[in-house]
């Protein structure tokens, strides 16, 4: 039996895949596809990690840009998985300042039992 995270990390790659096969068929998410994963995919997670005064288009185009890191306009699987890298650590980061419950906002190491 899988783990949540297993299944977590298999959903993504089988979004990326859906995304990434779509027009024209490759293994790259263009700019609208990238778009439309995030979108239709995220976009409670988006609402919550977009910056204060930014619009979600202006906040997936950011993404976009910091993320094509050879400016071929096409993300690649690993520069997908550094974009959500990024999403993912701002969101965690909004957490503590925004708890989502009660316990959600206390105060507590970053090692999350993992460390020595």
């Amino acid at each position: 039996m899988k783990t949540d995270l297993e299944l977590a990390l298999d959903c993504i790659i089988n979004v990326y895949h859906q995304y990434a096969i779509k027009n024209p068929i490759d293994d790259y998410l263009n700019k609208d596809e990238f778009s439309a994963l995030l979108k239709e995919n995220a976009q409670p997670f988006l609402h919550n990690t977009v910056p204060p005064k930014t619009s979600i288009d202006d906040y997936i185009s950011k993404l976009f840009i910091r993320a094509d890191g050879n400016h071929n306009g096409r993300l690649k699987f690993t520069e997908f998985m550094t974009t959500l890298n990024r999403v993912f650590i701002d969101a965690h980061n909004r957490s503590h300042k925004h708890p989502a419950h009660p316990d959600a906002g206390h105060d507590h190491g970053h090692d999350h039992g993992h460390g020595p």
